[in-house]
């Protein structure tokens, strides 16, 4: 087998600390690998595949001879360095928001829109991570019988901020317990036993950056640009994985019996739907795995008629959210 040489740009961060664990635990056939960190960790190593691979300082002349680059380091980097990246030679997969919703940069879920690999001008973007999950759990509803509408709440936890927005929610819950003052310097607001709005700026149409990057990536990889979606985004004391409330409009009726069966069948997605046990997908259950969890699958009663459907989703992040999904397009493009 072919073997490939794979840099990752923001190897010691929550994303790009599970690309690295992704690429050895799905045996992508890596020859090389360079790992990018900051400048303070540079010198240090890391493990891969057995073996201390060491942290490499990040420069303009620093990808070359690789075949493929993970950036997840923010969109400042990305707009920085994956130029050079692809001028070097490489296919940039990128977890920011720098390129996601440039008319030439594929936006893609491989469950979604595996196509839309086929022309690119070296950067590849992966979606937002909300929009991920969200997407991945309404695209085969979608093709059944076409989405009209959709409506979304969501549960979205620490880790969606980083390493240190998790290592604050803990600090948080130690400092309530212990009675002490709680210290805050990720969030805005305390998030131990608290839920907010999405820390991102509300734009002039009251929506926040999140909710708008959801709306607006979703409309590009269903390839809908009129798509009506409104979402409401909030943080909750959750360490690890993002949940949503949906409720979706259809042009065809569907019940909830054959949105379980196709559901049941898709890639990706693992249903999650015991009402005898009440038991429906929790982010505690979803930490960790690669599939998104749907369940709670009923009518939308507000909509009768069999064009109205309500589930729950939830999903990890850190995973289909951002590195398993980079590491999916990579799998995609070597075939």
């Amino acid at each position: 087998m072919k073997q490939y040489k794979v840099g990752v740009v923001g190897a010691t961060g929550a994303v790009g600390h599970e690309v690295v664990k992704l690429l050895e635990s799905r045996k992508f056939p890596v020859g090389e690998l360079r790992l990018f960190a900051s400048a303070r960790s540079v010198g240090k190593t890391m493990t891969f595949q057995g073996k201390e691979v060491p942290l490499l300082a990040l420069s303009q002349e620093a990808f070359a001879g690789l075949d493929y680059v993970i950036f997840s380091a923010g969109a400042s980097r990305s707009k920085e360095f994956a130029p050079a990246a692809v001028k070097a030679g490489a296919i940039v997969i990128d977890n920011s928001s720098a390129y996601r919703m440039a008319a030439d940069v594929p936006l893609v879920v491989p469950e979604i829109n595996p196509g839309d690999l086929k022309v690119h001008q070296g950067i590849i973007a992966n979606p937002n991570c909300t929009a991920a999950i969200l997407g991945t759990a309404l695209w085969p509803l979608h093709r059944k019988a076409g989405i009209k509408r959709i409506i979304v709440s969501t549960y979205q936890s620490a880790s969606g901020a980083g390493a240190q927005a998790m290592a604050e929610l803990e600090a948080q819950v130690k400092q309530y317990v212990a009675r002490e003052p709680i210290t805050k310097s990720v969030f805005p607001h305390q998030i131990a036993f608290n839920v907010f709005s999405h820390n991102t700026a509300i734009g002039a149409d009251g929506s926040n950056e999140e909710e708008t990057k959801v709306r607006e990536e979703l409309r590009k990889m269903f390839h809908l640009p009129a798509l009506p979606l409104v979402i409401t985004c909030v943080r909750v004391p959750v360490l690890r994985a993002h949940s949503e409330a949906v409720v979706i409009e259809t042009e065809k009726p569907l019940s909830p019996e054959e949105a379980r069966e196709i559901l049941s069948q898709a890639p990706g997605v693992t249903v999650v739907d015991d009402r005898e046990a009440n038991y429906f997908p929790m982010p505690l259950e979803a930490s960790g795995k690669l599939d998104i969890l749907v369940g709670r699958i009923r009518e939308d009663q507000s909509n009768p008629g069999g064009h109205g459907l309500a589930l729950f989703v939830s999903g990890d992040q850190l995973l289909k959210g951002a590195a398993w999904n980079a590491v999916q397009i990579a799998e995609c493009l070597i075939g």
